[in-house]
């Protein structure tokens, strides 16, 4: 398995709310997170580090993963503790008040995927059949569009985009979206924040997908992309593809 994680703080922004990484378990399995953090002054800097740095501390300690059901129970327990952690932290810090993250996570084996996320950060699947969107996003444009309210080209442009309805400890209890999909040699997995998604449509993310290049090549293009067409959000993603070793290193920009 290869795997490569990118963040950028981007054109506008003066600080990067992003964190995210690729983690090792005792048993040499894979965990991808990318968290995108919200809240005033730098509390959604606090947030995502603090919800990365619980699931990074947790999977480390873990000794394998082989069945869904484990898979799932395991991301539903680890964020159910991210999510108590953060919320008492800006219950008891006057500048942290309010703060929290979305997240998207994928537990990574040879044989399945386990993904749990909250808010809008995303993940997609892509192989030699189709190119797929796994996640769902708890925002209000995505609720306008599956009530037929607005299209999805309108959500691209609405003006409340960037609005979620749901987020990692901005609440004493969350309920994460959690689904195992399986994947074969050569699938390739993107999660992302929604500084990519917001720049760069589906479409696109599946061109460069579909390209022969190295996946850490791809990440810098799609970064680069989302920079060019603006950049006034922090761009974040994570890019894993079946069945190629990916050296761990430092989780956070």
């Amino acid at each position: 398995m290869e795997g490569h994680f990118l963040t950028d703080r981007g054109q506008v922004r003066s600080h990067n709310e992003d964190s995210g990484g690729i983690f090792l378990n005792n048993d040499g399995q894979y965990l991808a997170i990318i968290a995108d953090g919200m809240g005033g002054h730098q509390a959604g800097d606090v947030a995502s580090r603090l919800a990365t740095t619980i699931l990074e501390d947790k999977w480390k300690k873990n000794d394998g993963i082989h069945t869904p059901d484990v898979a799932e129970e395991w991301l539903k327990q680890a964020l159910l503790e991210a999510n108590t952690s953060i919320y008492q932290h800006s219950l008891e810090k006057e500048d942290c008040q309010g703060m929290g993250t979305t997240i998207v996570v994928a537990v990574c084996t040879k044989e399945f995927i386990t993904v749990a996320h909250i808010g809008d950060s995303r993940c997609y699947l892509y192989n030699e059949y189709s190119f797929k969107q796994i996640t769902e996003d708890h925002s209000l444009v995505n609720a306008l569009v599956q009530s037929g309210q607005i299209s999805k080209d309108d959500a691209l442009v609405h003006p409340r985009k960037n609005v979620v309805l749901k987020a990692l400890g901005t609440s004493d209890t969350v309920e994460p979206d959690i689904q195992t999909i399986n994947w074969e040699k050569g699938d390739k997995l993107l999660l992302c924040s929604d500084g990519l998604t917001d720049k760069v449509r589906d479409s696109e993310l599946e061109e460069y997908l579909q390209s022969k290049n190295e996946i850490d090549k791809v990440g810098e293009k799609l970064v680069d992309l989302a920079n060019e067409r603006g950049g006034e959000d922090n761009v974040s993603l994570v890019i894993l593809q079946h069945e190629a070793t990916v050296e761990e290193g430092d989780p956070f920009c």
